[in-house]
């Protein structure tokens, strides 16, 4: 694959606080990437930086193939945006609202606005006042309002914020949808690492204006990750002889929890179970995200 983002050396300034401190990173094209990190840690001034809004101190960027220092025009012909405030008109419908951005970003074919309201689930409100929707429908209108002009690129800063569970798991279907059906580049960023289990390609780990770490989630896993604990629901009662390779602990009547050196062990674990027992379910207890963030900050941080 081609790389739609590349970022090189780049540092951010404002006054004598230093933002961004020389962070290099690339974006697949067609690829979700997660911007991970907590809140100050530079993800929304890196997201300014890749639209043209600001310019970096030092280092270079190119996105499409554009310099975002000389082009950021065109860099935003071809970006969609969503952030935490949406950036909707509260007294007018949502129906107004994307025929408004329509016109406002030239998009002459009306048909586009019903195929996204009827794709966000939001065709039976299209004529209700936006001030009067919940925050998770205001975000279905906001990304459809993003997605008008076809956009090669989605930038969404922190897009789950104020969603239920439910408006949460609602969202990152529609991102996968969009993801797939019209091949859009997005970047991600969020300080809240389980949302993004699902659905991320890639992942970049930022803290403190640096770059922590970058690579996909097996890659990760395998660096830093090493042993596994996987629980699993059944009604065996071990023998310590026969699974004297795979130590384990007693969570409750129905649970044990195994110390296994990879996931190729899962296997020959199951198997061995099996021939004794019975096997409800199992799941990896120590693999989540958030675990594999405190893991990469614990190691950079030494």
């Amino acid at each position: 694959m081609t790389s739609f983002i590349n970022v090189k050396n780049i540092s951010k300034s404002f006054k004598d606080q230093k933002v961004l401190k020389k962070i290099s990173f690339s974006v697949e094209e067609g690829s979700i990437t997660g911007l991970l990190g907590p809140n100050g840690s530079g993800k929304t001034t890196m997201i300014r930086l890749l639209n043209g809004v600001i310019l970096p101190t030092d280092g270079e960027i190119v996105v499409g193939g554009f310099d975002p220092n000389k082009n950021g025009d065109e860099i935003r012909k071809i970006s969609g945006i969503v952030t935490e405030s949406t950036s909707l008109y509260h007294e007018m419908s949502a129906y107004d609202n994307l025929m408004f951005f329509s016109e406002l970003y030239g998009v002459k074919d009306d048909s586009r606005i019903d195929y996204l309201l009827e794709q966000f689930e939001m065709t039976e409100h299209k004529d209700k006042l936006v001030g009067t929707f919940s925050t998770g429908m205001k975000k279905r209108v906001a990304l459809a309002k993003a997605l008008l002009h076809r956009p090669k690129i989605l930038f969404l800063d922190e897009p789950t914020n104020g969603l239920d569970p439910e408006g949460i798991q609602m969202v990152i279907g529609y991102l996968k949808k969009i993801n797939k059906d019209e091949n859009i580049t997005i970047l991600i960023c969020t300080h809240v690492l389980h949302q993004l289990e699902t659905i991320c390609d890639h992942y970049l780990f930022i803290q403190n204006g640096m770059l922590l770490e970058s690579g996909n989630r097996r890659e990760l896993e395998e660096k830093y990750l090493g042993e596994i604990d996987l629980v699993v629901e059944t009604n065996l009662i071990p023998s310590g002889e026969v699974y004297h390779n795979f130590p384990y602990k007693r969570i409750d009547e129905s649970h044990l929890s195994f110390r296994l050196n990879s996931k190729k062990d899962v296997p020959s674990l199951l198997r061995l179970i099996l021939k004794e027992s019975d096997v409800f379910s199992s799941a990896f207890a120590n693999r989540d995200l958030e675990t594999l963030y405190f893991a990469i900050r614990g190691e950079q941080n030494e």
